[in-house]
């Protein structure tokens, strides 16, 4: 019983000190990709940890659960994980963990509902205020859809086809290379499909409000998918263009001046923009990508050490 006990301890660890060291970091806002792959990894090992504590549990209160458990493994490795002596407890923590997962399950299968009833929303008041002409029936929509509007404003909508949609006082605004960057950055959403990502840390933001590592994984992630699509239009269309881009569509928002609106993103969007620091440096990126793969295979190690023990 000392291995789910250590995965259990694994998982406390991991969402206690990673959040605090990657919200305090300043790398994360030079390399968002990497900074969400890091926080990914993290949110990964912590669920991993929890499963497979959750198994070696069960496995150690009841035996048909044992019996699934250690069915592909060889003579001698279910002994060395000594689950027979602690059956008291164990149904407890097993039950506890199970429900857990449960209740996770539940938040993503919820999140997904919600977030096609959203998007059939949208796109319904889309349908209204920007209708097909009558050649257009037939047809599945376009990918680019303008629509009338005094307000300068742009965004994508998620699905097997996504649509972008920008504002015809966007277009009056805009100029040059501007639009091209706008459009850019809505494309790098829909490309990396950061609607997946957003619904998958908003469900478990919600599911369980009182463990901290999820709500940090939310709001973490809706500001660096934000700062990599800004990345994918600089790279291709400048740094000034992108950044001129942004304050153009945002400054009737009240996000700029000396009292920006509460969590408004926006200024710092453009101060990275135009202050850019230096990237970092190839030998470290990849370190860091070693070090946070390494967050979910520690749970593993931890889980099959035992009996590879026995093996050798």
């Amino acid at each position: 019983m000392l291995v789910p006990l250590a995965l259990l301890v694994l998982g406390a660890l991991a969402a206690a000190a990673a959040p605090r060291v990657l919200t305090r970091s300043s790398w994360p806002d030079r390399e968002p990709v990497l900074a969400l792959w890091a926080w990914q990894c993290v949110v990964a090992g912590v669920l991993l940890s929890c499963l497979l504590a959750m198994a070696l549990s069960a496995a150690a209160a009841w035996q048909a659960v044992r019996d699934h458990v250690f069915a592909p493994a060889p003579h001698g490795v279910q002994e060395a994980y000594g689950l027979g002596a602690y059956d008291g407890w164990a149904g407890a923590v097993a039950l506890l963990l199970a429900c857990g997962g449960a209740w996770t399950a539940a938040m993503l299968l919820r999140e997904i509902r919600d977030a096609r009833l959203r998007l059939k929303r949208r796109r319904g008041e889309l349908r209204v205020r920007a209708p097909r002409l009558p050649g257009e029936e037939t047809r599945a929509g376009g990918p680019l859809v303008v629509l009338e509007s005094d307000r300068a404003d742009a965004w994508w909508l998620p699905g097997a086809v996504p649509q972008l949609v920008i504002t015809t006082a966007a277009l009056r605004r805009l100029k040059g290379r501007q639009l091209d960057a706008v459009l850019e950055h809505e494309q790098g959403h829909a490309r990396a499909r950061h609607d997946w990502l957003l619904n998958c840390s908003s469900a478990l933001a919600v599911g369980f409000p009182r463990v901290p590592v999820f709500a940090a994984f939310r709001d973490q992630v809706h500001r660096l998918v934000e700062l990599a699509a800004d990345d994918v239009a600089s790279r291709r269309h400048g740094r000034l263009t992108t950044a001129l881009a942004l304050v153009e569509l945002n400054e009737d928002r009240g996000v700029f001046g000396p009292c920006p609106a509460e969590g408004a993103l926006v200024p710092a969007r453009v101060h990275r923009l135009l202050a850019p620091a230096p990237r970092l440096t190839v030998s470290r990126r990849l370190r860091t990508v070693a070090v946070a793969s390494l967050v979910p295979l520690i749970p593993l190690a931890v889980a099959f050490v035992p009996g590879l023990s026995a093996l050798g």
